[in-house]
């Protein structure tokens, strides 16, 4: 099918709409909605939080009889199965839609091309494949669970210019600005789970949260508070070191100790996750997999020291890198920022591939992939 300037215009509407979701949606996709009728937008919608309706269904609500006979542009396929709500496919039939143009098919195994086939026995014109990249680009981390059955992760770390992030007697705040600290907060918001070790929060009385003081201005102007969804906390603590003293149970938002045992000293077994114990370490594989599959988690935010960023590479389980570096010297003797140990050759050598550079506040936040 041949896309018209118009059908690009309303998709791209569309994928602006369906960037309100970013921070309230997980663990469901960012979605937006368009329908059109007579050359003109009658209708329009997204989805924003998981369990309310969805893009499609705010869309006819504001459309009305009128969207009989239109067509919806959707950045994601319709559902056509029955979850929280109905399927969306259904509602475009009900209400007399004459033509459904999507981005993409959705890769979830419940839909993958169910929704477009409901529309077509309908007798409902379809297409996809309308600015798939960017419709893709909105959904990075729900797709790749859906694609791989793995959630997306991202390692977090910060340093100065010569690789450190402690001094030698272990002071490290602040190396980074406070726009870098800012930024920080709008990428655990975005997450589903923050990983970190008992070490990172006793070190650091590490909260783990959103915290809405230090949220961008953008996105304090664009949200409410409580629409701001909090990622869980995962805490790794083979010892059983945290207390309940830590800052990081003030907080209401539930933590989940993971440890070898099948119980811990803080909380309860409905917050505890059990892991088996790998050449004297938590199984991260294990690990990882426990929190997307039985917590449906798609985005896994990696706040830790150095020596767990190092497994975390080593046990190829890292998607992006995202790294802050500070306008700072701290001296050879300064904790560096990742323990990879034993590398003799330059082949050894872990090689990334850089997909953004830039600076937040004064700090450069880099972008990376492992080369693979």
């Amino acid at each position: 099918m041949t896309f018209t300037t118009q059908d690009h215009l309303m998709m791209q509407k569309a994928i602006l709409l369906a960037k309100q979701g970013i921070y309230t949606t997980a663990p469901n996709p960012n979605v937006g909605c368009v329908l059109v009728k007579n050359g003109k937008i009658i209708g329009e919608g997204a989805h924003l939080k998981a369990g309310e309706p969805h893009a499609e269904v705010h869309a006819l609500r504001q459309a009305g009889k009128e969207a009989q006979g239109a067509t919806a542009y959707v950045t994601l396929e319709p559902c056509s199965h029955y979850g929280r709500t109905p399927p969306c496919a259904e509602g475009l039939i009900k209400a007399g839609v004459k033509k459904v143009i999507c981005a993409m098919v959705d890769p979830n195994p419940q839909v993958a091309g169910r929704g477009l086939a409901m529309l077509d026995e309908a007798g409902i014109e379809t297409a996809s494949g309308l600015l798939e990249a960017d419709a893709r680009a909105l959904n990075p981390h729900f797709l790749t669970r859906m694609e791989t059955g793995k959630p997306f992760v991202q390692l977090k770390m910060a340093a100065s210019l010569d690789g450190k992030t402690a001094l030698k007697n272990g002071v490290s705040q602040w190396i980074t600005s406070k726009e870098a600290r800012q930024d920080v907060q709008r990428y655990r918001a975005q997450s589903g789970a923050i990983l970190s070790t008992a070490k990172t929060v006793i070190d650091d009385d590490a909260s783990l949260n959103v915290r809405w003081s230090d949220l961008p201005p953008s996105i304090q102007e664009s949200y409410q508070q409580a629409s701001i969804r909090q990622p869980m906390r995962f805490i790794l603590d083979r010892q059983h070191s945290l207390t309940s003293d830590l800052k990081l149970f003030q907080a209401s938002d539930e933590v989940v100790t993971i440890s070898s045992q099948n119980t811990h000293p803080i909380g309860t077994s409905e917050n505890h996750m059990q892991c088996r114990v790998d050449d004297g370490q938590l199984d991260l594989k294990e690990v990882v997999n426990k929190i997307s599959r039985d917590f449906n988690v798609n985005h896994i935010w990696v706040e830790a020291g150095a020596t767990l960023a190092a497994s975390m590479i080593n046990d190829n389980l890292v998607d992006e890198l995202i790294i802050y570096l500070a306008p700072k010297l701290m001296g050879a003797d300064g904790r560096s920022i990742i323990n990879l140990i034993g590398l003799e050759t330059m082949s050894e050598a872990i090689d990334l591939d850089i997909k953004d550079i830039r600076m937040v506040g004064k700090d450069i936040r880099i972008t990376a992939t492992i080369a693979r």
